[in-house]
């Protein structure tokens, strides 16, 4: 049987976390991200031999539009083991998110259009601004990260995605949009911020794929 946990305990909101960057890498793209709003409920019961399983109610938000949430119920299983491996992690959306075909379309052909490749750096700025014309290049690398974050997740970490340090269009000869991204994961828990490389496809009838990524070598600013 699960333990009851206090919603706002850290094992809790770290797990919740996770389960939130999940659901925005498999029902994310740039048109839509969700966020972590808010866990209404935990629980936590020790699975002999396996690992340690989070049951979870939480709220999420659509990062453009955070008047809009949606409930989510979540299951985060976080494997025993010295073998890093990525935790289980399930989740139900209760309600329909918003419709994101028309957004999507206009990204994809204003991207297909575009004289040579998008180029950009420092997503969001200084100033923690994202450009109108950027916004979906944003909401694709929070999309990706997503599965980035699930990867490397562990029940002490808790992981966000802080700036888009460069993001370069890559050129395909079929229908899918390549980028590759170079991104800050900042990790709340130690505090680190750390440079993470990604290659991500996407098209609006199939969603995001992560086809690469690794973990950099931290940038001493100049």
């Amino acid at each position: 049987a699960a333990m009851e946990l206090p919603p706002d305990l850290f094992p809790a909101t770290r797990a919740a976390a996770l389960a939130a960057a999940f659901a925005c890498y498999r029902r994310g793209g740039p048109g839509r991200g969700l966020a972590l709003r808010g866990v209404t409920r935990a629980g936590r019961q020790d699975i002999d031999d396996v690992g340690r399983k989070y049951h979870l109610e939480l709220v999420l938000e659509d990062v453009l539009d955070k008047d809009s949430t949606i409930n989510c119920t979540a299951e985060v299983l976080y494997h025993l083991g010295n073998k890093p491996m990525a935790p289980d992690v399930q989740f139900t959306l209760e309600g329909e998110l918003k419709d994101t075909d028309e957004a999507d379309k206009r990204f994809y052909n204003r991207v297909k259009s575009l004289e040579k490749e998008l180029v950009a750096e420092n997503i969001p700025d200084s100033h923690g601004h994202v450009s109108p014309e950027m916004e979906p290049i944003h909401l694709l690398a929070w999309a990706a990260s997503g599965y980035v974050i699930w990867q490397n997740s562990t029940e002490n970490t808790k992981f966000q995605l802080a700036q888009i340090k460069c993001v370069k269009q890559v050129k395909r000869s079929d229908e899918y949009l390549e980028f590759d991204y170079l991104i800050l994961l900042h990790e709340m828990v130690s505090q680190e911020i750390i440079p993470w490389q990604m290659t991500v496809l996407w098209h609006p009838q199939h969603g995001v794929q992560v086809t690469g990524d690794s973990h950099q070598p931290q940038h001493t600013p100049q």
